[in-house]
């Protein structure tokens, strides 16, 4: 695998996002690796839990974005050339030309390919808990979101940036998260959680010092791995149940296509443009500079 890492210790399957060079940005390859991983674990008898975490600095910054941003007049494709897919006409929906059409179908067959991967943690048949340190952001949260319970550093950063220029949440687990006003309230600003935050708000289920979050998530993976496994099976369909019958299917369908959407309204060619001159880094930086780095809680004006 490219992008992750898969071991099993005891009764718990961990896999790991392994790009920490890149903030363990997501690739194409990465949503695939994912379901693979997860069908292994689903798979072994002897597994009962699926931990999930992220290598480096933080858990996840989000797409690599960073050289699909920067390039608007030749057919370059950041990291799925590396990755020898840059013929795949999905990657083209991404990155291509503002001066040429663009197909918004083919744009959400490679988005829709991603959430499935990305989902494939919502149904798994074994509990999947999520340990987030340092930051996950934009897509990131994808992953994040799909695990069944969140472990999170107090410090550390989760939100949906994009919000405000060049993407939507995929996914669209916010609402089914937080509730529809406390999503409102992220999304209409691309504004992030604290980890403290992110318990008040009922996002995760717990938050620790940063020098303390191994030492938390591991005593709630080993609590969940004495369950026998049928219990866990049963409890998790009987739970997710209640989010399929409020539509998310529905949801995530038009979340996909709004996000190829969000990549090609004028703001959206204007902030790859700018990416193209100073960098996608930068671009960044000019886009959230206005918004200050205030969590909700302690915003002042």
């Amino acid at each position: 695998m490219n992008t992750l890492t898969y071991a099993v210790t005891g009764r718990i399957a961990r896999i790991t996002l392994n790009r920490p060079d890149r903030g363990n940005a997501i690739t194409l390859d990465t949503p695939r690796e994912l379901a693979r991983c997860v069908e292994r674990a689903d798979l072994d008898p002897g597994v009962h839990v699926i931990a999930l975490s992220g290598a480096g600095k933080g858990f996840c910054g989000g797409y690599d974005l960073v050289q699909s941003a920067e390039q608007i007049e030749d057919e370059g494709f950041g990291d799925a050339d590396q990755a020898g897919t840059a013929l795949d006409p999905a990657v083209i929906g991404r990155n291509h030309d503002p001066g040429q059409v663009w197909d918004p179908v083919v744009d959400y067959q490679m988005m829709a390919r991603n959430v499935r991967g990305f989902m494939s943690l919502f149904h798994a048949d074994k509990p999947v808990v999520c340990k987030v340190h340092g930051f996950c952001v934009a897509g990131g949260t994808d992953m994040a979101l799909c695990s069944d319970l969140l472990v999170i550093a107090d410090d550390a950063k989760i939100g949906y940036p994009p919000a405000r220029v060049w993407g939507c949440p995929t996914t669209a687990l916010w609402a089914a998260r937080i509730g529809i006003e406390k999503a409102k309230r992220l999304l209409f600003t691309g504004d992030c959680l604290s980890g403290k935050e992110a318990v008040e708000w009922g996002l995760a289920v717990e938050s620790a010092p940063a020098e303390q979050l191994d030492a938390r998530f591991e005593i709630l993976l080993e609590r969940i791995a004495r369950m026998p496994v049928n219990q866990l099976v049963m409890m998790k369909l009987l739970v997710n149940q209640s989010v399929g019958a409020a539509g998310l299917q529905a949801t995530q369908i038009l979340g996909t296509v709004f996000d190829g959407v969000t990549r090609h309204t004028r703001e959206g060619y204007a902030f790859q443009r700018r990416a193209a001159e100073v960098g996608f880094k930068q671009a960044v930086r000019e886009r959230d500079e206005p918004f200050g780095d205030f969590g909700p809680s302690t915003f002042k004006g």
